[in-house]
């Protein structure tokens, strides 16, 4: 099982970035599919998810309006559409999976497997 996180990059303030989260050796389809970032200094705080079951997305208060998650099975893919970036935004952004699952949390051990993490600048 293993996820690869990419797309991130420099980007200005009100930009968008499109992050991929693709998955090799197991179907994404299966699995409830988690967006953390971690900020230089912070903790690392769930953003964005979407459930295996049903299909249902959660957002955390900070990104409601501007991200949004959306699954490509074809490709295996999860992706984190981020508009409006602000400088805030910057982060390490991981994705994580779990699988199955109705529900999906913000909560680090819920997942059981992480990509590397893509790097996400954005300047004022």
């Amino acid at each position: 099982v293993q996820l690869q996180a990419s797309g991130g990059g420099l980007v200005q303030a009100g930009g968008s970035l499109t992050l991929s989260c693709a998955a090799s050796g197991f179907t994404l389809e299966d699995y409830t599919i988690g967006w953390f970032r971690q900020a230089p200094g912070k903790e690392r705080e769930g953003v964005i998810c979407i459930t295996a079951i049903g299909g249902s997305t959660y957002y955390a208060e900070s990104v409601k309006g501007r991200f949004t998650i959306s699954r490509d099975n074809a490709k295996n893919t999860v992706y984190l559409q981020m508009n409006s970036l602000k400088p805030e935004d910057t982060a390490v952004y991981y994705c994580a999976a779990r699988l199955y699952g109705r529900s999906c949390f913000f909560v680090r051990d819920y997942y059981t497997s992480w990509g590397q993490g893509t790097l996400v600048t954005v300047s004022s």
